[in-house]
């Protein structure tokens, strides 16, 4: 089993693995550290232990953190040894910038400047190393072995997830020939059973097969399936096998009734009350946190364009269930920016963006007035991106299932933001629907972290910025 679902989200066995072990290297570098600052004794005190084991799970955890929030548990990360040693050098940034500020907080976790250096420096070291293994040897056996049935157009999707991290949580064992279909994948990776199906996916030890039938209705061998399943086989449709394997829904895989059939698109009480909540506490911490940099991004745009410039843009967008409210940003484009009356996507290099503006959108600091959007109840701080009513009209008649992306309140950020770069065009407005479907699907609050964190890694490094 290479996935694990948590709260509705697929997380992977490798990662999981990883993680647990990146913990345990933390916490063994803060204990080598106090042992060569100080010199450990086993013969300290309970408590003194106690107290050991806590600060090194805390900085254990806050690197964790660190990391995921750079990008470091995700599998589409192909920059190699220099885009992982960057990655780790901004993380620890981050965790001894975090870790200073809880020392501040709560002086029984200060570890000390020694044992501190010592342990990042430990921690480093020990962690470059294991990801280098890790990535040049990961063992199959965390993997699934997947068999395809159908060797036609379907079939060919999976045929083209040709990089290694595409395929990072599973192997193609071979695509099964049905009798009467034509072949469109290689003939070199095509399997012609002369065998019971349930036999041969016991002697190849195949976890999964994955259905990719072109037409269901010719040469579909159902007692075989049923053979396959009560013997423990997990059988998956193409569209729940892109789901977890790449993040988004595809639409060119699926129907109405696999909306109605599949598990997800749930919605409770207290799953919105508890969304409400965390929204409303993270929307005042982040406005006492980032007032500063509000003011700084006043005065700027007031010093760039003079004292009458107007700072706030206010924008009608579409919410919740179609619902339009009004968006509040700082203002980055010029005032006359659409003085023809239509509506356009910003593009890279768009003479419309003002010189203060460039700076804003590319730091993300023209997004902060949304927090009293946030505050507000109009938005959440995850969720798909809100756009004009003059665009979801157009891309509503263009593109099946785009309003169902407004099921749930529109994000700051969001699992598209993350997944896929900054989108100005039919094109990347659908690619980016795939990822919202699957957000929609399977929100929790649980993803809502994931996304946050991973939203640090976007704003440090500018990704999809325009």
């Amino acid at each position: 089993m290479s996935s694990l679902r948590f709260f509705k989200h697929y997380v992977r066995v490798p990662f999981l693995v990883l993680g647990l072990t990146e913990v345990a290297i933390n916490v063994l570098s803060v204990v080598l550290g106090s042992y060569i600052r100080f010199g450990f004794s086993f013969d300290d005190t309970p408590s003194d232990l106690l107290s050991l084991e806590l600060r090194a799970l805390v900085f254990a955890l806050i690197v964790l953190l660190s990391m995921v929030a750079m990008g470091l548990y995700q599998t589409a990360m192909r920059e190699g040894i220099f885009g992982l040693l960057l990655r780790l050098i901004v993380s620890y940034f981050l965790s001894v910038m975090t870790l200073a500020f809880l020392f501040y907080v709560f002086p029984n976790l200060f570890l000390g400047r020694g044992v501190l250096i010592l342990s990042v420096i430990f921690s480093f070291i020990g962690i470059f190393l294991l990801r280098e293994l890790f990535f040049k040897t990961v063992p199959n056996i965390f993997k699934h072995r997947i068999l395809v049935l159908g060797t036609g157009k379907k079939a060919s999707t999976i045929a083209e997830l040709r990089r290694k991290t595409d395929q990072f949580g599973f192997i193609i064992m071979g695509y099964v020939h049905l009798r009467g279909t034509e072949d469109i994948i290689d003939q070199s990776r095509i399997i012609k059973l002369k065998m019971a199906l349930k036999d041969y996916c016991v002697i190849n030890e195949i976890d999964e097969i994955v259905l990719a039938v072109d037409d269901r209705r010719k040469s579909f061998p159902v007692k075989d399936l049923l053979d396959c399943k009560m013997s423990g086989i997990e059988l998956l449709d193409l569209a729940t096998f892109f789901e977890r394997e790449t993040g988004k829904i595809r639409l060119d895989q699926i129907h109405p009734s696999w909306f109605m059939l599949s598990n997800g698109f749930h919605k409770s009480s207290f799953q919105s009350v508890a969304k409400r909540i965390f929204d409303l506490t993270s929307g005042v911490g982040l406005f006492i946190l980032t007032w500063p940099f509000m003011l700084l991004s006043v005065l700027a745009i007031k010093l760039d364009e003079g004292l009458k410039a107007p700072v706030i843009f206010r924008q009608i967008r579409i919410g919740e269930e179609g619902r339009p409210y009004q968006i509040f940003k700082f203002r980055s484009m010029r005032v006359d920016a659409e003085k023809d009356g239509k509506a356009k996507w910003a593009v890279v290099g768009d003479s419309r963006i003002t010189r203060v503006g460039g700076f804003l959108r590319k730091t993300r600091l023209d997004e902060l007035p949304q927090i009293f959007n946030v505050i507000r109840g109009d938005m959440s701080f995850v969720g798909p991106r809100p756009e004009r009513p003059e665009f979801v009209v157009t891309l509503s008649e263009k593109i099946e299932y785009y309003s169902e992306r407004h099921r749930v309140k529109p994000g700051i950020t969001g699992w598209a933001q993350i997944r896929y770069p900054y989108g100005a065009s039919d094109k990347d407005a659908l690619e980016k629907l795939q990822y919202d479907l699957y957000y929609v699907k399977n929100h929790s609050l649980f993803l809502d972290f994931l996304i946050l964190l991973q939203t640090v890694e976007v704003i440090i490094v500018g990704k999809g910025s325009r």
